[in-house]
């Protein structure tokens, strides 16, 4: 048996390598995570969600992110890449193009797989709750036509709202309602086309 010593990652460090790295990574208190691949399906429903959303914040200070944006969260020493988020506490215009990362997300957007479910609703979901910015969470499911939302109430905690079948969900931190039709557009699962309606 060989014992390696475990020496942390500093934040400079993942920032530095991260930088020259041909794949992604998120980053929890000094350790380095590769992300893997999402599928045709993956891409679909979060490109219908990023559609939705530009639409709705046009002409807005606001601006929706897909995929290769992190999100920095300062209380857990972590970095994340959401599958979406928006953020609008600046002018995008002021962001400089060259900018990856956001620490101010109103709205953060995962979909869900099998690889990430587990760490998307536990170990994000508690993250994100500590950014001050944040006030809606969505896990949306590629299986079944299923949204949940983590929604901030104030000063008083979080609640969860939960969307099944055809009907219309309101992501309240944005001001935007969008169908599940207009969420799943384009996946052609049986069990989602029946749940909606579809033939």
């Amino acid at each position: 048996m060989r014992t390696v010593e475990y020496t942390p990652i500093s934040e400079d460090e993942y920032l530095r390598l991260e930088a020259q790295s041909p794949i992604k990574h998120e980053y929890v208190n000094g350790e380095m995570f590769a992300m893997t691949g999402g599928t045709l399906r993956h891409n679909t429903i979060a490109g219908n969600m990023v559609v939705a959303l530009r639409g709705h914040l046009r002409d807005t200070s606001c601006g929706a992110f897909i995929h290769d944006v992190r999100v920095r969260v300062a209380k857990t020493n972590s970095y994340y890449y959401p599958d979406l988020l928006v953020t609008c506490a600046r002018g995008t215009e002021t962001m400089g193009l060259s900018a990856v990362t956001v620490d101010d997300p109103v709205l953060v957007v995962e979909v869900l797989s099998t690889s990430t479910e587990a760490t998307d609703r536990r170990e994000k979901l508690l993250a994100y709750r500590t950014l001050a910015s944040l006030s809606g969470y969505v896990l949306i499911s590629q299986d079944e036509a299923h949204v949940e939302i983590h929604r901030r109430r104030g000063d008083i905690g979080w609640e969860k709202i939960e969307y099944a079948g055809p009907e219309t969900v309101e992501l309240a931190s944005v001001g935007l309602q969008v169908g599940m039709r207009e969420i799943y557009e384009g996946v052609p699962i049986e069990s989602v086309m029946r749940q909606l309606g579809q033939p």
